[in-house]
């Protein structure tokens, strides 16, 4: 099995119209992603997995902001609507392949409403939370009400770690330190820190040695080959390569080139004296039962 824990919700049910096509050059260093997309560029990347997360960012409070570039998600309509919404109508329309997470805004002062409707009308299993993208506080009484919500109902939450293109996301608010105090204050909270949190991937990997339900994912990692291969290969001297889930952040990336970069990690180091990721570790990444570990299963 093979369960891509990190992906975006389309903005079109069906083909993007020509005019509304984008592409955005600062997501990954050596080629631009396809900003926009529909259902089925979605599901034709999703082919080598058995089931992917899929969820928007609630770029600020009660909008219909929530796109991966902060586009309102019009599924073919020129009225923006919920993204939580569009999310949970494309798992329902696949539900043997999708699992809608939704996202909340801490600042939203309907939050904690918006997440029992989630779970209760719309049938979403986990959050999404950007605290950078957001720009809320990670530590702050509001954040901190979505974390005990999130741990009471059993709901996994998403994190983005690390640093981004976007001028406007302040970076201290991802740092994956963080990630430490919220889950000393809530140790039964499921966390996903996204990236490994890059570029800190060792302070990530001290977080998920330590607490036993945070997890790291390795999305946004392999096409900067060199940091990739020296983040798995200290995750596995740290004894932490099982707290790692596969994922491929589409549509920056996709399921296919992420298999195949975990599977080549080694080649960077061939014909030097350089120690190599375990390849049975590698593989056990990839098929990872992580919706297992989630309390998704």
């Amino acid at each position: 099995m093979v369960i891509d824990v990190h992906t975006h919700t389309p903005q079109y049910r069906g083909p993007v119209p020509p005019e509304r096509e984008e592409t955005y050059d600062k997501w990954r260093p050596d080629r631009p992603v396809r900003a926009m997309y529909g259902w089925d560029d979605h599901l034709a990347a999703m082919t080598p997995v058995d089931c992917a997360i899929v969820f928007p960012i609630a770029w600020s409070p009660g909008s219909n902001d929530g796109g991966v570039t902060g586009t309102p998600l019009a599924l073919d309509s020129p009225v923006p609507i919920d993204p939580n919404e569009a999310t949970a109508e494309f798992v329902r329309a696949y539900p043997e392949k999708l699992i809608g997470f939704m996202s909340i805004h801490p600042y939203d002062p309907k939050a904690l409403t918006r997440i029992d409707d989630g779970v209760r009308r719309l049938g979403l299993r986990g959050i999404k939370l950007a605290a950078n993208y957001q720009n809320f506080d990670p530590l702050e009484d509001r954040a901190l009400a979505i974390y005990e919500r999130a741990q009471s109902l059993s709901l996994p939450i998403l994190f983005h770690q690390g640093t981004s293109p976007v001028r406007m996301a302040p970076i201290r608010l991802a740092h994956p330190l963080i990630m430490d105090q919220i889950a000393i204050r809530y140790p039964e909270l499921r966390i996903i820190m996204a990236h490994m949190g890059h570029p800190w991937q060792l302070d990530t990997i001290a977080v998920i040695r330590k607490h036993p339900h945070v997890y790291a994912d390795i999305s946004g990692l392999f096409y900067r080959p060199f940091s990739f291969y020296e983040c798995l290969l200290k995750c596995s001297e740290w004894g932490a390569m099982h707290k790692v889930l596969f994922a491929s952040d589409f549509p920056i990336s996709t399921p296919d080139e992420n298999i195949t970069a975990l599977r080549n990690v080694n080649q960077i180091v061939d014909g030097t004296r350089l120690p190599k990721v375990p390849d049975d570790q590698i593989e056990a990444i990839i098929h990872r039962d992580s919706l297992a570990l989630l309390g998704l299963a």
